[in-house]
């Protein structure tokens, strides 16, 4: 297990670390310059790679996984607000405080505090982790579950998510989110690797383009540490460990029983867990300034879910690996 931890770790200090210390030295227009190559370049380049190698004879039964996982986060996290909430009005002495916090907290915090706990960062760091800790021939339950947790999660219900609990000046109608979905160059990629893999490429090129997607991953993971040197403040740190609990180790946790109830076992088990156990997306901070909703618990859950991480993998590796 140690070796396995060092293989998982390794990328994840380096690669995160030197982002974090390009950030204080390098303009913001780096991270934003390397976002946009990874996500029309990239993200598509990777996807492209492991689709062609994938099994496409798994049919729905990832897919919906992955949505049952999304759907079980959203659950947790609202049964686990609405205690919350209970526990407030407790704590609060006098009914003009209960009211006032209360309030503060039911719009934007909410609908932050649900998107912190069912958006993973399944593509950058749980493609990463499923790479290094499982066999190539698992490969694409991690990939099928990244892009179910991309379009039922990030472009579609945490757009309505957000849509709910924020502000926004111009109206997200339901063709826009359908538009969005439709130009995702991800998908595209995969839908052609999908489609390709009778296609026999020379051995040179296969080769190249299997280095090409450590290359893209150690980029993904560089961007994860310029992105958090750049957040400036650590607030409602209280409700983002409330988050962060539920979406690295309750969510998982469950995930892992529910699968050796159903009979999966193994690796396949250990993907769908580091999977669902992933830390908190990137993609909530773009939410977040686009609906308005609140900052600073998604930063803290974002920090908090990537310290998390480091202490569950012996977890998992020990009860479902």
């Amino acid at each position: 297990m140690i070796e396995s931890l060092f293989k998982a770790y390794t990328p994840l200090f380096i690669w995160i670390g030197l982002g974090l210390v390009l950030s204080r030295i390098t303009p913001d227009k780096l991270a934003k310059w390397l976002g946009q190559s990874l996500y029309w370049v990239g993200v598509p380049l990777q996807l492209l790679v492991l689709a062609r190698h994938t099994n496409a004879s798994i049919g729905l039964l990832i897919p919906e996984i992955g949505v049952a996982v999304v759907l079980l986060s959203l659950t947790l996290a609202l049964l686990t607000w609405w205690v919350w909430q209970w526990f407030m009005s407790q704590k609060t002495k006098s009914e003009e405080q209960s009211i006032e916090v209360s309030d503060s907290l039911k719009r934007a915090s909410l609908g932050s505090f649900i998107l912190a706990t069912i958006l993973g960062n399944t593509g950058f760091v749980g493609l990463t982790l499923t790479q290094v800790l499982t066999s190539p021939e698992n490969t694409d339950w991690a990939v099928l579950f990244s892009l179910t947790n991309n379009v039922f999660g990030t472009y579609g219900i945490a757009v309505l998510i957000a849509s709910y609990f924020g502000f926004r000046e111009t109206e997200n109608h339901w063709w826009i989110q359908l538009r969005d979905i439709a130009t995702v160059p991800s998908l595209w990629a995969f839908f052609i690797g999908l489609n390709t893999q009778f296609v026999k490429l020379p051995v040179e090129i296969e080769s190249g383009l299997e280095q090409a997607v450590w290359v893209v991953i150690a980029l993904a993971l560089l961007l994860v540490g310029l992105r958090l040197g750049t957040i400036k403040e650590y607030k409602n740190l209280d409700i983002a460990v409330i988050a962060s609990v539920l979406k690295v180790f309750i969510v998982p946790l469950l995930v892992g029983l529910g699968a050796t109830f159903f009979g999966i076992t193994g690796e396949q088990r250990l993907v769908l867990v580091l999977m669902s156990g992933t830390p908190t997306g990137l993609s909530v901070l773009i939410l977040a300034e686009v609906y308005d909703l609140d900052r600073n618990l998604l930063a803290s859950s974002i920090a908090l879910t990537f310290v998390g991480l480091f202490l569950a993998l012996p977890l998992w590796l020990i009860w479902f690996g």
